[in-house]
């Protein structure tokens, strides 16, 4: 057994996490667990993205939940994550548009940051008022941070409600003065709140909350940056000079996708991820209170929040990527399952020419990730064809009359969802996944 893997004969039915890995996700972390096939599993996450980013010692542009080992979870399954509550606990934030500062980072800001004033890498900071020379070296007091907003914006949440607001700069430096408190961060995340540079550019915008997991999923082969375990943003690994610097190959065969930024992976989902380590190492983060298709802006509201689901280990199912069961409401239209009266008319319209067999199909979606939208969507439609055994060119139509293509993530995550056949779905061993899920016979 790995010293990393806890005994797998002491499963818990419960287990809290409350504890952060810094940027990296890999088998080299200890995981937590293990908890029991069927158990759940609930987590206090902190911001992603911008927190991480402004502090100099994340070597990752997240700050996910140490890894959980789940009871019986092999090389080769999959593990089904099913998501029962989602709360955003920050009362504000602030995300935008970023920019690098050169001089700061060797080769990858994310993940090789160091002091352009006294030369140490990772070094620790801390934060000196409010603006964006806040963020401050402990060794020689020089301003810091590798990035820089070129657009910002502070937002203030109204979590029963689900309303939200963009602010002035008056109440956005009112916030900074405050930061971590109106962040709500952990009380052991490491990373400092963006509130803390208080840029409020654009006040008064009025938005919808619907709060996701931009980073859930399970641990890769390799150790790597976790907000990299993902083909865009993992490209910048390979033949990076820093020293998780990968070939494309070594990527590819160990990444799982975990950072995927889709909007549909909230509270009713269910995700289904590969199993690429022993234990599967379960982990999330990233939580985001609103984002619509394909994070434009490259950043969307990152949150502090609380997560609870339940996982079930699905054995010998082998994928290279997640398989997301959207909520219905997050289903492109032609993806939906028809009711009764629907099929009823369908079996009608194929009586009427002689066609009397009609398809048990559910819905199901593949995310696709690669260097780009085309690349990712290449991806999904043929990780679709080798989970299915379905032949390439019947997934494109499928996809086409059937399901839909969706982004995700620019500039190279995508949703690729299709009606199945359900033995297909049954010999997978997620038929009664999809039965529960979409309430099928």
């Amino acid at each position: 057994m790995s010293k990393n893997l806890p005994d797998t004969n002491y499963a818990v039915d419960q287990l809290r996490v409350q504890t952060y890995t810094n940027g990296i996700i890999g088998p080299s972390l200890p995981m937590l667990g293990p908890l029991a096939n069927g158990g759940t599993l609930i987590t206090g996450t902190p911001p992603g993205c911008w927190g991480p980013m402004i502090t100099p010692s994340f070597q990752g542009g997240h700050e996910v939940t140490q890894p959980v080992a789940i009871q019986g979870a092999e090389v080769g399954d999959a593990v089904a994550l099913k998501i029962q509550r989602m709360r955003v606990t920050s009362l504000a934030t602030s995300s935008g548009v970023m920019k690098f500062v050169e001089g700061r980072y060797n080769g990858d800001p994310f993940v090789a940051k160091f002091c352009s004033s006294c030369g140490t890498e990772h070094p620790a900071s801390h934060v000196e008022g409010i603006g964006e020379e806040a963020i401050r070296c402990d060794h020689c007091g020089a301003e810091v941070s590798a990035f820089r907003f070129s657009h910002g914006y502070v937002i203030v949440f109204d979590q029963e409600n689900q309303v939200s607001l963009t602010v002035n700069q008056d109440v956005a430096n009112g916030l900074a003065g405050d930061a971590p408190e109106m962040s709500a961060l952990p009380e052991l995340a490491a990373q400092h709140s963006i509130l803390s540079l208080a840029r409020a550019d654009m006040p008064g915008v009025a938005a919808h909350m619907r709060p996701f997991l931009g980073n859930i999923g399970t641990t890769p082969a390799i150790d790597m940056p976790d907000s990299h375990n993902c083909a865009d943003f993992g490209q910048h690994l390979i033949g990076a000079p820093h020293r998780y610097g990968l070939t494309r190959e070594a990527l590819h065969a160990a990444k799982t996708d975990g950072h995927m930024d889709t909007n549909s992976v909230r509270e009713g989902c269910i995700l289904i991820c590969p199993v690429k380590v022993p234990g599967a190492g379960v982990y999330m983060g990233d939580m985001h209170a609103q984002q619509g298709n394909g994070e434009i802006a490259g950043h969307a509201t990152d949150v502090s929040g609380e997560t609870e689901l339940t996982v079930e280990v699905i054995k010998h199912l082998t994928l290279d990527g997640p398989i997301l069961l959207q909520n219905l409401d997050d289903l492109p239209p032609m993806a939906r399952p028809m009711s009764a009266e629907q099929r009823r008319k369908v079996g009608e319209l194929g009586a009427r020419w002689g066609q009397h067999e009609v398809e048990r199909n559910g819905p199901i979606t593949f995310i696709g990730s690669g260097e780009d939208l085309n690349a990712a969507t290449r991806n999904g439609l043929q990780r679709a064809a080798d989970v299915t055994g379905l032949p390439y060119d019947e997934v494109l139509n499928r996809a086409t009359i059937a399901g839909s293509i969706e982004i995700s993530r620019l500039p190279g995550t995508v949703r690729v969802t299709l009606l199945c056949p359900m033995d297909i779905l049954d010999r997978l061993g997620i038929g009664h996944l999809v039965r529960e899920k979409y309430q099928l016979d």
